[in-house]
């Protein structure tokens, strides 16, 4: 039975009532103390109705009590109860220890994780199950602040989270009392960023935009996001002008109707029409009846035949269009997002790309630039690549090496934000120890390819050697600013003085001119 006492705060109260009790031989199983509240909470054995109606009067009788009355469980026991209930519903693996890192309680996740029994856990160091992390030292230190380490368990990998319990004196100083240990999964967490990435909440979060330039080039995305006229993103390949698009879908009023993405160049010529506006005779839908509402991407627009060019520009006046076989027009609402890493106004003069569907697309337009010219976007790039490949891969995530900043904005990147990913991915899947250091990058050498400064290139007089390097570096700049105004602003010099250069050395005659 259990009682819930109302009294008055008074030296000697709780004497009374425990004296009260060992008169009439009831045994006390236990004792809550409520010193906010002035509750006293009692456990004993159960009482024939007599015996408690009387002990409720005589209770009742002792001085400054208020009330008293039954209740159904005590305070530590319903807390308890809880603590028990949250325990068992944690999917993650948890233990607690004492201050000897001998475990005391553990959860149905942790039990299966060891395939151990309770009883069989409890009073087990913890050290003796997970190697690689020192309990006893740990705890001997006295932390005041978690602590998280990479441990192995039975072949998978955890992130292992060990928090310090203490509890306060009646001075109010804290010391420790044991630990609370954690597991989590890499894997499992890997998985779970890789969903929560596939539904992004914010739309622009994923974009990394720390330089000006690109910071210019989201702040227009957000601006027209929102508008259903054609956009058309132009960049280099790898600068990322699907996660740019994909972004604008999310920011839009059709953020919840279909996405749908389709690569121009990678469809053969003959079925990308039955792509687009479906195949009757085989009842297929395609891609502009199947995003109704929403938004669709063309990829690499500038690939598009002349044929399907005239097609695209009768959908885009006025939204309708005849599947293949079919002379029933269909209309749907379907916002066009083109992408292209081509010069469209060189394809426009050179009659293979149509212009009244360039100036149709050209309406909204967002330029991405190429990861050379964004130096500021490189390392928190990085940083968002090593941890969410360490995380997907199930390892810790390491450290960046001293030297990595340096070498990685002098790169020339010519695959952009795509050549950077694919780098730390596959630099983090070779990875040994903690540390991800410039070397571990597997990078093309193109800047030493073009600038050597082999044997060859240093025969000769200082001219000589010296024509040979200006050389190279024209040759290497001017792949990536293929004209001569470009390539001026690039070098910082005037238009002339490249246009001599590039004379000189034989160089951008098959241009065709300045760009």
């Amino acid at each position: 039975m259990r009682l819930e006492v109302f009294c008055q705060d008074r030296l000697g109260l709780t004497r009374e009532l425990l004296d009260l009790l060992v008169l009439r031989g009831i045994d006390l199983r236990g004792i809550d103390i409520d010193p906010v509240g002035r509750i006293i909470y009692l456990n004993f054995s159960s009482l024939d109705f007599a015996t408690f109606s009387s002990l409720m009067a005589e209770i009742r009788r002792i001085p400054d009590v208020i009330d008293v009355r039954t209740i159904a469980w005590m305070p530590s026991e319903r807390e308890h109860r809880a603590l028990s209930a949250l325990l068992e519903a944690l999917p993650e693996p948890v233990f607690s220890l004492d201050t000897k890192s001998r475990i005391e309680r553990v959860n149905p996740a942790c039990r299966a994780l060891f395939a151990q029994p309770a009883e069989r856990l409890s009073g087990q160091n913890a050290g003796a199950l997970i190697s690689g992390f020192n309990f006893v030292r740990w705890l001997e230190e006295e932390p005041q602040h978690s602590c998280t380490h990479h441990v192995a368990i039975g072949g998978q990998n955890f992130l292992m989270e060990v928090t310090p319990v203490r509890l306060e004196d009646e001075e109010g100083v804290a010391a420790p009392i044991g630990a609370v240990v954690m597991l989590r999964s890499t894997a499992k967490m890997g998985r779970q960023l890789q969903e929560l990435n596939a539904v992004d909440v914010e739309a622009f979060s994923q974009i990394v935009a720390v330089s000006p330039k690109m910071r210019h080039v989201v702040e227009q995305a957000r601006k027209i996001a929102s508008l259903s006229a054609p956009l058309l993103i132009v960049g280099d390949t790898g600068t990322g002008k699907d996660l740019l698009a994909h972004a604008c879908h999310l920011a839009s009023p059709r953020a919840q109707q279909p996405w749908l993405a389709l690569n121009c160049a990678s469809i053969p010529e003959d079925a990308v029409e039955s792509e687009l506006f479906g195949h009757a005779p085989d009842g297929k839908k395609g891609f502009f009846e199947q995003a109704n509402g929403g938004s669709v991407l063309l990829d690499e627009i500038g690939e598009m035949s002349p044929r399907m060019q005239t097609k695209l520009l009768r959908f885009l006046n006025d939204g309708t269009f005849r599947r293949v076989g079919e002379d029933r027009e269909i209309h749907v609402d379907v916002r066009v997002i083109c992408a292209t890493q081509k010069n469209l106004v060189d394809l426009v003069q050179k009659g293979v790309f149509r212009e009244d569907l360039y100036y149709r697309l050209n309406v909204l337009t967002l330029n991405l630039p190429p990861l050379r010219d964004r130096l500021q976007d490189i390392m928190p790039l990085t940083e968002l690549f090593v941890a969410r490949f360490a995380d997907e891969q199930g390892m810790a995530r390491p450290k960046l090496g001293a030297s990595l900043a340096a070498t990685l904005t002098r790169y020339g990147w010519p695959g952009n934000v795509r050549q950077l990913k694919n780098a730390i991915y596959s630099a983090l899947t070779q990875l040994e120890g903690f540390e991800l250091r410039a070397q571990d990058l597997p990078l093309p050498d193109f800047d030493s390819a073009a600038l050597s400064v082999g044997d060859e290139a240093l025969e000769g007089s200082l001219d000589d050697i010296t024509r040979r390097f200006e050389r190279s570096v024209l040759v290497q700049l001017y792949r990536a600013y293929p004209s001569t105004r470009k390539l001026a602003k690039r070098l910082g010099v005037s238009h002339t003085a490249i246009a001599n250069k590039l004379r000189e050395y034989g160089l951008g005659q098959r241009r065709g001119g300045d760009a």
